[in-house]
C-alpha cells in the first residue's frame, strides 16, 4: 500500500489544496446545477413529498460519504502509481505479470473503463455549460431561446483557446472555484433557514423509508443522484498534481460542506414550495443575485470542463506510450510544467463531439440521461481493478478483499443498474463512444503485437549479426548511424535492408529502442543503458513513462561519452550533423485467406486489419514523435503481409 508523502509546510499544503478545488473538483462542484432537479424533474423524477425529499437528500448525502470520501478518498487513492493515479495508472498496477488469463481481463476492462472516461469528458462541458446558462430562464423565459446557441459559442471559444495552454485560464480556476463553493454554501444557508426540518435527512432510515414507499420504481432516481458524485474520478486522475493530502483537505475543509449545504438548501426551499423543483439551484438565489449567479455558475462550468479536456489529453498520451493508441501531435504549452499538453486531434474531436451532443439534446435535463452511464462505468471499472491491487500488490486477506470488493460492486452495480433504464433517452452515447474508443484502442495494440511478431521473424539475432560484420567487414564510413527498433537485440529489418542495398555501414551504429514502462515516469539515472556489442554496434534502450514524451535527440547526448571502444577518445558531445536516424516504414497489406483456411494464431480478421492499416496511415511519424531533425532521417519502406 502506497499513500507516503513527503510532510509539507502547512502554507505549501494550503496552497496546494486551493489550487486543487480549481482543477479537481470543478466537475463535481458544478453538480447541484442539475443533480436535485433531475431527482425529482428529470426523466425518472419522483413527485415532491416530504418523504422523498429527505429520502432523496439522504441518498445524496450517504452516496457522497461513501463513494467519494470512504471508496476514492480514503481507499483508492491508496492505490498510486509511483504518485500518479487514473485508471490506466491504476490498470498497470493492477495488472499480474506473465500471459495469464487474468491479465487479459484486467486489460479489457481496464481498456473500456478509460474509453468510458472519453464520454464523460465530452458530456461534462456539454452539461455543465447548459446547467449554468439555464439559470437565465428562472429570471425570464425570454432567455430560453439563446441558451443554447450561447452555450455553443462558449464551448467553442473554450476549445479555441486550448492551443495558448491552460497557463493563463488556470490562475483563475482556484478563486473561480473558491468563489462558487462559498456563494453556492451561502445560497444552501438560505435555504436551510427556511425549512430547519431538512436536516432530519442526514438520519440514513430516511432513505430507507424511501425505498419502502417507491419500491423498485424508486430505485429509477439512482439515475439522477448519481449525478451528484460525478467526478469522483477526477480526485484518483489528478492525485499526481497536487498529492492525496491537499486533495483530502479540500474535500473535507471546503467542497464537502459546500456541496452538502447547497443540496440541504434546495431540499429545503422543496419542501417549502414544491413548484422550485423546476431548477430548485437558481430558484434558491434572491432575485437580484440570479444574473451574478449565473455568471459565476457558467465560469464555475467552465473550469469544470476545462479540466476534462485536460484530463483527455492526459490519458490519450498515456495511452499512446503504453501502446494502445498511435503516435498523436503532441505539443507542450508550458516552459516549466511538463504535464501541460494540448493534442490538436484530440482537441478537434472533443469540441465535435460537445457541439453535436449541445445542438441534439439542447438541455442539461435531456444530456442528464447520457452522463450516469459514463459515470457509474468507470467507477465499476476502478472497483475491479482496485480489487486486483489489494490482492495481488498490498497481498490482502481474501476475506477483507472479497468484503470491500463486494461492498463497492454493490454499490456501482446499482447505479449503473439505475442507469441502463436511461439508454433509450441518451444513454446509449456514451456506451456506443466507449465501444468505439475500445475498438480502436484494441485494434492498435493487437495490430502492434502482430506487426512486431512479423519484424522479430524477419530481423536477426544481435549474437549472429555483429561476429559476421566482424568475419566480413563491410566499407565504413564516418558518422554515427541511429537505426530505431521496436525489438532489442535484433539487428531490424531497416538495418538488413541498407546493409543489402547500400553495402556500406557507419564507423558507429546505435540501434536505439524507446521501451514504454507502466510507471508515471523514469528517473534520468534508470532512463538510459548502453552496451557496446563490439565492431562499433552498440545497443542503447531509452526508458520513458506513460506521463513523459521521448526525446531521442537528448538520449544521444547523454551517451556520447560512452561511444567510444577500446583505445579510442571518449566524445565529450555528439553533433547532430553528424548523425543519420533510419527509420523503417511499414506498409500493411491485407492478403484474404482462402476459404476454409485456418486463422494463423493471433491474426485479426480482414476488417479489424484495414482499420489498423487506417490508423497507421494517420498516425503521426516517428520523426516528429521521437524528436529527429527531419533532415537527418532516411526512411526505408516494407511492406507487411497480415
Amino acid at each position: 500500500m502506497s499513500d507516503t508523502t513527503a510532510p509539507v509546510s502547512r502554507k505549501v499544503l494550503a496552497g496546494l489544496a486551493f489550487a486543487a478545488l480549481g482543477v479537481v473538483y470543478g466537475d463535481i462542484g458544478t453538480s447541484p446545477l442539475y443533480a436535485i432537479k433531475e431527482c425529482f424533474s428529470g426523466t425518472h423524477g419522483v413527485p415532491v413529498t416530504e418523504e422523498n425529499v429527505l429520502g432523496v437528500l439522504s441518498l445524496v448525502f450517504w452516496s457522497l460519504n461513501f463513494v467519494v470520501s470512504f471508496k476514492y478518498i480514503s481507499m483508492v487513492m491508496k492505490a498510486d502509481n509511483r504518485g500518479e493515479g487514473g485508471i490506466l495508472a491504476l490498470l498497470a498496477l493492477a495488472r499480474p505479470g506473465g500471459k495469464t488469463v487474468g491479465r487479459g481481463v484486467l486489460l479489457m476492462v481496464g481498456l473500456f473503463g478509460a474509453a468510458l472516461l472519453y464520454g464523460d469528458g465530452v458530456i461534462t462541458p456539454a452539461i455543465s455549460v447548459l446547467g449554468g446558462l439555464e439559470g437565465l430562464e428562472v429570471a425570464t423565459t425570454a432567455f430560453r431561446p439563446y441558451v443554447m446557441p450561447l452555450a455553443l459559442v462558449i464551448i467553442t471559444a473554450l476549445f479555441a483557446v486550448q492551443r495558448r495552454g491552460t497557463a493563463g485560464i488556470g490562475k483563475l480556476f482556484g478563486p473561480v472555484t473558491t468563489l462558487w463553493f462559498i456563494c453556492i454554501a451561502l445560497l444552501g444557508l438560505r435555504g436551510i433557514l427556511l425549512e430547519p426540518s431538512v436536516l432530519r435527512a442526514l438520519n440514513p432510515w430516511h432513505a430507507v423509508v424511501y425505498f419502502q414507499t417507491n419500491g423498485l420504481a424508486g430505485i429509477e432516481v439512482l439515475a439522477a443522484v448519481v449525478l451528484a458524485i460525478t467526478g469522483g474520478e477526477a480526485l484518483y486522475a489528478d492525485m499526481g498534481h497536487f498529492g492525496p493530502q491537499p486533495i483530502r483537505l479540500a474535500w473535507y475543509g471546503v467542497v464537502l460542506p459546500g456541496l452538502v449545504l447547497n443540496y440541504f438548501g434546495q431540499g429545503a426551499l422543496l419542501l417549502h414550495d414544491a413548484t422550485a423543483a423546476t431548477n430548485p439551484f437558481f430558484r434558491l438565489a434572491p432575485s437580484w443575485a440570479l444574473i451574478p449567479m449565473v455568471v459565476i455558475g457558467t465560469s464555475a462550468a467552465i473550469v469544470a470542463s476545462q479540466a476534462l479536456i485536460s484530463g483527455a489529453y492526459s490519458l490519450t498520451q498515456s495511452a499512446m506510450q503504453l501502446g494502445f493508441a498511435p503516435r498523436m501531435r503532441l505539443l507542450h504549452t508550458s516552459r516549466t510544467h511538463i504535464g501541460q499538453i494540448y493534442m490538436p486531434g484530440i482537441n478537434a474531436a472533443l469540441w465535435v463531439a460537445c457541439v453535436a451532443l449541445v445542438a441534439g439534446f439542447k438541455s442539461s435535463t435531456a444530456l442528464a440521461a447520457t452522463y450516469g452511464i459514463a459515470v457509474t462505468g468507470t467507477m465499476l471499472t476502478t472497483s475491479i481493478l482496485f480489487a486486483s491491487v489489494t490482492h495481488n500488490i498490498w497481498h490482502w486477506p481474501l476475506w477483507r478483499t472479497v468484503v470491500l470488493t463486494v461492498l463497492f460492486v454493490i454499490v456501482d452495480v446499482a447505479f449503473l443498474s439505475a442507469n441502463m433504464l436511461k439508454i433509450q433517452h441518451g444513454g446509449w452515447f456514451p456506451i456506443a463512444l466507449a465501444a468505439v474508443i475500445f475498438l480502436l484502442m484494441s485494434t492498435w495494440k493487437r495490430g502492434r503485437n502482430q506487426v512486431t511478431e512479423i519484424l522479430k521473424e524477419s530481423s536477426l539475432p544481435l549474437d549472429l549479426f555483429v561476429p559476421d560484420m566482424q568475419r566480413k567487414p563491410p566499407v565504413r564510413v564516418p558518422g554515427v548511424a541511429v537505426f530505431m527498433t521496436s525489438i532489442p537485440d535484433v539487428a531490424p529489418p531497416v538495418l538488413l535492408h541498407h546493409l543489402k542495398h547500400l553495402k556500406v555501414l557507419h564507423e558507429k551504429v546505435i540501434l536505439m529502442t524507446v521501451d514504454a514502462e507502466e510507471i508515471p515516469t523514469v528517473p534520468e539515472a534508470e532512463r538510459v543503458t548502453i552496451e557496446s556489442r563490439g565492431a562499433g554496434f552498440y545497443q542503447v534502450v531509452a526508458r520513458y513513462g506513460f506521463m513523459e514524451t521521448p526525446d531521442v535527440p537528448a538520449v544521444l547526448s547523454v551517451i556520447a561519452s560512452r561511444l567510444a571502444e577500446p583505445g579510442e577518445p571518449p566524445r565529450s558531445s555528439l553533433q547532430m550533423h553528424e548523425v543519420s536516424f533510419f527509420l523503417g516504414r511499414e506498409t500493411l497489406i491485407v492478403t484474404p485467406r482462402r476459404h476454409g483456411s485456418p486463422k494463423p494464431p493471433g491474426a485479426m480478421p480482414a476488417w479489424r486489419a484495414k482499420l489498423f492499416g487506417v490508423m497507421m496511415r494517420n498516425a503521426q511519424s516517428a520523426t516528429a514523435y521521437f524528436g529527429l531533425p527531419p533532415n537527418r532521417v532516411v526512411e526505408l519502406g516494407a511492406q507487411i503481409q497480415v
